[in-house]
């Protein structure tokens, strides 16, 4: 009788019906993560030339920028696959009594004599039926079973892949950080700049002491009138194609509210501790310093008549009236890294976790032409590196 309710139990497993829909692989996740942290492996490996290069700026800026890009690949990456995960365990979670079931039916099967297979209480006929019904179910059963198997071994790979970032992302750290030292020493050291004009006038520091907002103090640098000569390059023909200045995730649009109902005619931008911010244009430095509670503020001007704002950094990188290329450091973001021994493990929660987890630090992007703010969006490329935050 034990036999007959597990065939018929086997039998409802394994009908059309109950079948699984196909479910993505994390394969791919797990392919993008790997690729990411061989970038991040290749960006440190490179920071014993970037100390011995001609133009140590350029070379450990490099160094910097690919490590954050292989931290957002890698965080990507390990977020979808923490997701397929999730997905894989709530499934399990929802049928956790089918599946005891499955294993109670295949069980019984498997332990079942094979005299009980062939004899049937019932005669000949009825022993030919249960034995086609045992030839239609067991295929269903062993899908079901190798089904189970594929799902726990993504399970497998997920965590396989989570604890070896976190001991390469761990071991990794001391080198970026030594970098970003580096680099702030190199700035100060650089001799190449070119310089337009010489420090900034007794003008800005008037209007720096006197300025009640940043928007305030933005419109009176555009104001005063400082011989930078001609635009360096075509920055309008820029429109729509500038790259964003920094690895992370805007919080905020153009004019969009905060949660006390503040509108501000700019981006706000979350980041990881100590992210770099570069130049997205070749410009001149026409400020840089701290202004009221806005932290370090660095003003440039990638063109006449327009001036690009970038507000709470923690340090911030060259002189007024320096000429800088883009992608040159313009500053570093405030915020502590974890220590190494917990810096890995940290980011990969926080992936898992996923939205602006780790993201510690905002930094604010105006874009300005002449009196008027413009939205950053008609300017600046969106793409995998800096998105939108979703709902």
């Amino acid at each position: 009788m034990k036999l007959l309710r597990s065939l018929a139990l086997a039998a409802l497993i394994a009908a059309p019906g109950s079948a699984q829909e196909p479910q993505p692989s994390v394969t791919a996740a797990v392919a993008e993560a790997q690729d990411a942290a061989a970038q991040l492996r290749a960006a440190v490996a490179k920071l014993a030339d970037a100390v011995s290069a001609d133009d140590q700026v350029t070379a450990l800026t490099e160094v910097i920028r690919g490590y954050e890009l292989g931290l957002s690949a890698l965080r990507d990456g390990l977020r979808q696959a923490s997701a397929r995960e999730a997905d894989l365990r709530a499934r399990f979670e929802s049928q956790r009594g089918r599946l005891a079931s499955v294993l109670g039916a295949m069980t019984a099967l498997q332990q079942a004599p094979e005299t009980t297979l062939l004899l049937h209480p019932a005669g000949a006929l009825a022993n030919a039926r249960s034995g086609m019904v045992l030839t239609d179910v067991t295929p269903g059963l062993r899908a079901e079973a190798e089904r189970l198997q594929d799902d726990l071994a993504e399970i497998a790979t997920v965590r396989d892949l989570q604890a070896g970032a976190a001991q390469m992302l761990g071991a990794g750290l001391a080198s970026v950080q030594e970098a970003r030292r580096l680099l702030a020493s190199a700035v100060t050291d650089r001799s190449s700049l070119p310089v337009r004009f010489a420090d900034a006038p007794a003008e800005l520091q008037k209007l720096r002491d006197a300025a009640q907002s940043l928007d305030e103090f933005a419109a009176g640098v555009a104001k005063v009138q400082m011989d930078v000569g001609p635009p360096m390059e075509d920055f309008e023909g820029a429109r729509g194609a500038l790259p964003l200045p920094v690895v992370g995730t805007i919080l905020r649009l153009y004019d969009q509210p905060d949660a006390a109902g503040v509108e501000r005619p700019g981006w706000v931008i979350a980041t990881p501790p100590a992210a770099l911010v570069t130049t997205p244009w070749p410009a001149t430095i026409r400020y840089r310093g701290p202004l009221l509670d806005y932290g370090n503020v660095m003003i440039v001007e990638p063109a006449r008549g327009y001036l690009l704002v970038f507000a709470g950094m923690s340090q911030v990188f060259g002189e007024v009236g320096d000429v800088l290329q883009a992608g040159d450091p313009l500053g570093l973001m405030g915020g502590t890294e974890a220590p190494a021994q917990e810096f890995g493990a940290q980011f990969v929660t926080d992936a898992a976790i996923g939205g602006n987890a780790g993201r510690t630090e905002s930094l604010y992007l105006e874009l300005r032409k002449g009196q008027e703010t413009l939205d950053p969006a008609d300017w600046f490329v969106l793409n995998p590196v800096v998105e939108p935050e979703q709902d």
